[in-house]
């Protein structure tokens, strides 16, 4: 398959905001080393950790490319093995860096087949993000039908898709939202009660969770935004409740005090996604649940606009500026 030397991506070279996101008609298309396979992306997802490199809240080395899925079609093989059968032609889906490009060159070992009767989009809509919210729901936390669970940034990428998964799990979902569009859109996709924390009435959610729950608090909370929830979060919690913080789209939580969680024995987590599929065997196994959800229907990933590759900077302020529901895709090629 025909490979050019050359192709369109948009690169960061200095830390900053929307507008060092620097479109790029001529960088050069990286070759596939041992253990890689060369993409052309048909399409890439904009997620929020995108931001955090952006702005050097993630340090990481500079220049560089950003974006951390895709999806596509393999135009070239690395030398040495091919341990997982991946074909020049192939339709696949990847997890790594450098998406915000026409060519990837990524790890074989975080590529996979997209399933016949699923399309590039109907992937990236959910990949990074339902691969997320899988394994927040059964790994760290692993929720049982009937807990009470707190979900902010219910009708964003991946709180639209956390609802249903907790949803299908059998559990009561109170979800935080800013504005009616997104409580509405929250409320359509299975959330039990959905709490506008823009309104008046929802300015103090904490109380509100606590009345809803009868006065208990709820089993965990689920947290993507960090420094603006962290306190309501943990009042918002019951006795021997757990929180789980997985982002920060307001900024970081700040350093916590340990003794700030022994009132009511509160546990704590920060994963990432990264760390609980650092093997093929547990990449496999949580793509093949995400796959299964999509094709029977069972999650319906929501994309918010698809943004051609020039305009990514759009899609950067879109997001932060919290106008967003569902997933933000580029179209890559």
């Amino acid at each position: 398959m025909s490979v050019p030397q050359t192709m369109k991506a948009v690169q960061v070279e200095k830390l900053g905001g929307p507008e060092v996101l620097e479109f790029k008609a001529d960088q050069p298309v990286p070759s596939a080393q041992e253990g890689q396979v060369l993409v052309k992306n048909h399409i890439s997802g904009v997620n929020y950790i995108d931001t955090y490199f952006r702005t050097g809240l993630y340090p990481s080395a500079k220049p560089e490319i950003l974006g951390r899925e895709g999806a596509g079609t393999i135009v070239a093989l690395g030398p040495g093995p091919n341990p997982y059968n991946l074909q020049v032609g192939d339709r696949v889906a990847w997890l790594s860096t450098g998406g915000y490009a026409e060519y990837t060159a990524v790890p074989m070992a975080k590529t996979v087949k997209i399933p016949e009767g699923l399309s590039d989009e109907d992937v990236m809509a959910a990949f990074l993000s339902g691969l997320t919210v899988i394994t927040l729901a059964k790994e760290t936390y692993p929720v049982k039908q009937g807990e009470w669970v707190l979900l902010h940034a219910a009708a964003g990428g991946a709180g639209t898709l956390m609802t249903q998964v907790l949803k299908s799990i059998g559990a009561k979902v109170i979800g935080t939202a800013g504005g009616p569009e997104k409580c509405e859109l929250a409320k359509s996709l299975g959330a039990d009660v959905v709490i506008d924390y823009r309104s008046e009435a929802g300015k103090d959610w904490p109380q509100k969770v606590k009345e809803i729950t009868g006065g208990q608090g709820v089993d965990v909370v689920f947290d993507s935004v960090g420094k603006d929830t962290w306190e309501g979060s943990l009042e918002a919690v019951k006795r021997k409740g757990t929180i789980v913080w997985f982002g920060n789209a307001s900024g970081p939580v700040p350093p916590l005090p340990l003794q700030k969680l022994s009132p009511k024995c509160v546990k704590v987590a920060r994963p990432q996604l990264f760390g609980y599929i650092e093997t093929r065997e547990e990449f496999e196994f949580y793509v093949n649940e995400l796959f299964s959800l999509l094709q029977s229907n069972k999650l319906k990933a929501r994309v918010h606009k698809v943004y051609p590759l020039e305009d990514v900077a759009e899609a950067h302020r879109d997001l932060e500026g919290r106008k967003t529901t569902g997933k933000l895709l580029l179209k890559s090629s």
